[in-house]
Protein backbone atom coordinates (compact mmCIF):
# COMPACT_ATOMS: atom_id res chain seq x y z
CA UNK A 1 0.00 0.00 0.00
CA UNK A 2 2.60 2.10 0.81
CA UNK A 3 4.43 1.54 -2.73
CA UNK A 4 1.59 2.09 -4.89
CA UNK A 5 1.00 5.47 -2.52
CA UNK A 6 4.35 7.33 -2.90
CA UNK A 7 3.87 5.76 -6.92
CA UNK A 8 -0.03 7.77 -6.90
CA UNK A 9 1.04 10.98 -4.89
CA UNK A 10 3.88 11.46 -7.55
CA UNK A 11 1.61 11.01 -10.19
CA UNK A 12 -1.08 13.84 -8.51
CA UNK A 13 2.09 16.08 -7.78
CA UNK A 14 3.50 15.84 -11.35
CA UNK A 15 -0.09 16.62 -12.64
CA UNK A 16 -0.70 19.50 -10.43
CA UNK A 17 2.82 21.29 -11.08
CA UNK A 18 2.50 20.67 -14.69
CA UNK A 19 5.34 18.63 -14.36
CA UNK A 20 7.91 16.88 -16.49
CA UNK A 21 5.72 14.76 -18.64
CA UNK A 22 3.93 17.70 -20.40
CA UNK A 23 7.65 19.75 -20.29
CA UNK A 24 9.57 16.18 -21.59
CA UNK A 25 7.45 15.50 -24.38
CA UNK A 26 7.22 19.39 -25.71
CA UNK A 27 10.88 19.42 -25.80
CA UNK A 28 11.26 16.29 -27.34
CA UNK A 29 8.78 17.18 -30.25
CA UNK A 30 10.40 20.67 -30.50
CA UNK A 31 14.04 19.47 -30.54
CA UNK A 32 13.34 16.76 -33.02
CA UNK A 33 11.33 18.87 -35.46
CA UNK A 34 14.19 21.38 -35.66
CA UNK A 35 16.16 19.04 -37.75
CA UNK A 36 13.32 18.77 -40.82
CA UNK A 37 12.65 22.36 -40.41
CA UNK A 38 16.54 22.88 -41.31
CA UNK A 39 17.25 19.97 -43.68
CA UNK A 40 14.12 20.50 -45.62
CA UNK A 41 12.23 18.12 -47.25
CA UNK A 42 15.28 15.86 -48.53
CA UNK A 43 13.59 12.29 -47.02
CA UNK A 44 16.50 10.29 -47.65
CA UNK A 45 18.35 12.20 -45.49
CA UNK A 46 15.86 12.27 -42.73
CA UNK A 47 15.45 8.83 -42.79
CA UNK A 48 19.00 8.24 -42.49
CA UNK A 49 19.89 10.18 -39.27
CA UNK A 50 16.35 9.65 -37.70
CA UNK A 51 17.45 7.03 -35.49
CA UNK A 52 20.05 9.51 -33.82
CA UNK A 53 17.90 12.18 -33.69
CA UNK A 54 14.56 10.80 -31.86
CA UNK A 55 16.74 9.35 -29.39
CA UNK A 56 19.40 12.07 -28.44
CA UNK A 57 16.15 13.97 -28.26
CA UNK A 58 14.26 11.39 -26.16
CA UNK A 59 17.57 11.10 -23.70
CA UNK A 60 18.12 14.79 -23.06
CA UNK A 61 14.08 14.92 -22.70
CA UNK A 62 14.42 12.38 -19.92
CA UNK A 63 17.72 14.87 -18.23
CA UNK A 64 14.82 17.83 -18.10
CA UNK A 65 12.65 16.41 -14.91
CA UNK A 66 15.36 14.43 -13.23
CA UNK A 67 17.22 16.67 -10.87
CA UNK A 68 13.33 17.24 -9.71
CA UNK A 69 12.70 13.06 -8.87
CA UNK A 70 14.23 13.74 -5.07
CA UNK A 71 14.76 17.37 -4.72
CA UNK A 72 11.09 18.11 -4.11
CA UNK A 73 11.11 15.74 -1.00
CA UNK A 74 14.09 17.07 0.36
CA UNK A 75 13.29 20.95 0.31
CA UNK A 76 9.91 20.27 2.42
CA UNK A 77 11.82 17.67 4.58
CA UNK A 78 9.24 14.45 3.22
CA UNK A 79 12.88 12.76 2.55
CA UNK A 80 14.40 12.58 5.37
CA UNK A 81 10.55 10.95 6.93
CA UNK A 82 10.65 9.06 4.13
CA UNK A 83 14.19 8.01 4.82
CA UNK A 84 13.94 7.16 8.60
CA UNK A 85 10.46 5.72 8.49
CA UNK A 86 9.85 1.12 8.08
CA UNK A 87 9.65 1.42 4.61
CA UNK A 88 12.42 0.39 2.64
CA UNK A 89 14.91 3.13 0.56
CA UNK A 90 15.44 0.82 -2.28
CA UNK A 91 11.71 0.60 -2.61
CA UNK A 92 11.06 4.52 -2.37
CA UNK A 93 13.66 4.56 -5.26
CA UNK A 94 12.17 1.90 -7.40
CA UNK A 95 8.59 4.05 -6.88
CA UNK A 96 10.10 7.26 -7.28
CA UNK A 97 11.72 5.88 -10.53
CA UNK A 98 8.27 3.91 -11.65
CA UNK A 99 6.13 7.42 -11.25
CA UNK A 100 9.03 9.36 -13.00
CA UNK A 101 9.03 6.88 -16.02
CA UNK A 102 5.60 6.92 -16.01
CA UNK A 103 5.67 10.87 -16.74
CA UNK A 104 8.11 10.95 -18.37
CA UNK A 105 9.04 7.85 -20.45
CA UNK A 106 5.79 6.41 -21.38
CA UNK A 107 4.75 9.75 -22.65
CA UNK A 108 7.74 9.86 -24.95
CA UNK A 109 6.75 6.46 -26.28
CA UNK A 110 3.94 7.78 -27.36
CA UNK A 111 4.52 10.68 -28.99
CA UNK A 112 7.61 8.81 -30.59
CA UNK A 113 5.70 7.79 -33.74
CA UNK A 114 4.09 10.58 -34.22
CA UNK A 115 7.56 12.53 -34.55
CA UNK A 116 8.96 10.22 -36.10
CA UNK A 117 6.44 10.08 -39.16
CA UNK A 118 8.36 14.08 -40.18
CA UNK A 119 11.49 11.22 -40.89
CA UNK A 120 9.68 9.14 -43.54
CA UNK A 121 10.33 6.39 -41.13
CA UNK A 122 8.09 3.06 -42.38
CA UNK A 123 6.13 1.06 -40.17
CA UNK A 124 8.91 -1.20 -39.09
CA UNK A 125 11.58 1.11 -38.30
CA UNK A 126 8.98 2.71 -36.24
CA UNK A 127 7.88 -0.22 -34.43
CA UNK A 128 11.35 -1.01 -33.33
CA UNK A 129 11.77 2.85 -32.48
CA UNK A 130 9.13 1.74 -29.79
CA UNK A 131 10.15 -1.25 -28.56
CA UNK A 132 13.66 0.06 -28.16
CA UNK A 133 11.99 3.29 -26.45
CA UNK A 134 10.02 0.57 -24.39
CA UNK A 135 13.68 -1.06 -23.26
CA UNK A 136 15.36 2.53 -22.62
CA UNK A 137 13.77 4.91 -21.08
CA UNK A 138 13.08 2.73 -18.29
CA UNK A 139 17.03 2.70 -18.47
CA UNK A 140 17.31 6.15 -18.65
CA UNK A 141 15.25 6.67 -15.27
CA UNK A 142 17.17 3.79 -13.23
CA UNK A 143 20.51 5.25 -13.62
CA UNK A 144 19.26 8.75 -13.63
CA UNK A 145 17.67 8.13 -9.82
CA UNK A 146 21.80 7.41 -9.00
CA UNK A 147 22.57 10.90 -10.52
CA UNK A 148 19.51 12.37 -8.44
CA UNK A 149 20.21 10.89 -5.36
CA UNK A 150 23.77 11.77 -5.87
CA UNK A 151 22.60 15.59 -6.39
CA UNK A 152 20.17 16.51 -3.99
CA UNK A 153 20.65 18.68 -1.80
CA UNK A 154 23.12 20.43 -4.14
CA UNK A 155 22.30 23.96 -4.86
CA UNK A 156 21.87 24.39 -9.21
CA UNK A 157 22.59 20.38 -9.60
CA UNK A 158 21.22 20.25 -12.47
CA UNK A 159 24.12 21.11 -14.77
CA UNK A 160 26.42 18.79 -12.81
CA UNK A 161 23.73 15.66 -12.85
CA UNK A 162 23.33 16.28 -16.72
CA UNK A 163 27.32 15.81 -16.45
CA UNK A 164 27.11 13.25 -14.37
CA UNK A 165 24.59 11.10 -16.27
CA UNK A 166 25.54 11.62 -20.10
CA UNK A 167 28.25 9.84 -20.48
CA UNK A 168 26.45 6.67 -18.55
CA UNK A 169 23.74 7.30 -21.44
CA UNK A 170 26.10 6.55 -23.91
CA UNK A 171 24.96 2.39 -24.11
CA UNK A 172 21.82 3.32 -24.69
CA UNK A 173 21.89 5.62 -27.14
CA UNK A 174 24.36 3.59 -29.20
CA UNK A 175 21.80 0.46 -28.72
CA UNK A 176 18.74 2.41 -29.18
CA UNK A 177 19.63 4.47 -32.46
CA UNK A 178 21.53 1.28 -33.52
CA UNK A 179 18.41 -0.69 -33.66
CA UNK A 180 16.38 1.54 -35.50
CA UNK A 181 19.37 2.10 -38.10
CA UNK A 182 19.27 -2.14 -38.47
CA UNK A 183 16.00 -2.13 -39.29
CA UNK A 184 16.76 0.60 -41.65
CA UNK A 185 19.52 -1.45 -43.60
CA UNK A 186 17.60 -4.70 -43.18
CA UNK A 187 20.04 -6.23 -41.07
CA UNK A 188 17.90 -7.00 -38.18
CA UNK A 189 17.59 -5.46 -34.63
CA UNK A 190 17.54 -8.56 -32.42
CA UNK A 191 21.58 -7.98 -30.94
CA UNK A 192 20.54 -4.48 -30.41
CA UNK A 193 17.17 -5.24 -28.44
CA UNK A 194 18.60 -7.83 -26.28
CA UNK A 195 21.41 -5.39 -25.24
CA UNK A 196 18.99 -2.71 -24.38
CA UNK A 197 17.13 -5.84 -22.20
CA UNK A 198 20.56 -6.49 -20.61
CA UNK A 199 20.96 -2.92 -19.92
CA UNK A 200 17.42 -3.10 -18.16
CA UNK A 201 17.79 -5.97 -16.05
CA UNK A 202 21.35 -4.82 -15.13
CA UNK A 203 20.33 -1.56 -13.78
CA UNK A 204 17.04 -2.83 -12.33
CA UNK A 205 19.50 -4.75 -10.24
CA UNK A 206 22.08 -2.14 -9.17
CA UNK A 207 20.46 1.12 -9.38
CA UNK A 208 17.98 0.90 -6.70
CA UNK A 209 20.55 -0.03 -4.52
CA UNK A 210 22.94 2.72 -5.64
CA UNK A 211 20.58 5.36 -5.25
CA UNK A 212 19.27 4.38 -2.04
CA UNK A 213 23.09 4.39 -0.62
CA UNK A 214 23.24 7.59 -1.57
CA UNK A 215 20.23 8.85 -0.24
CA UNK A 216 20.90 6.86 3.58
CA UNK A 217 24.56 9.07 2.79
CA UNK A 218 22.53 12.69 2.36
CA UNK A 219 20.38 11.70 5.64
CA UNK A 220 22.82 11.04 7.60
CA UNK A 221 25.37 14.01 6.70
Amino acid sequence: MTFRSLILRDLVLATRIGGGGAMAVGFFIVAAALYPLGIGPELVLLRRIAPGVLWVSALLSCLLSLDRMFQADEEDGTLDLLMLSSFSPTGLVLAKVLAHWLTTGLPLIIAAPYVAMAFNLEHGPMLTLIFSMLLGTPVLSLVGAVGAALTVGVRRGGMLLSLLLLPLYIPVLIFGAGSIEATLFGTGAEAHLIVLLALLLASLALCPIAAASALREHVQS
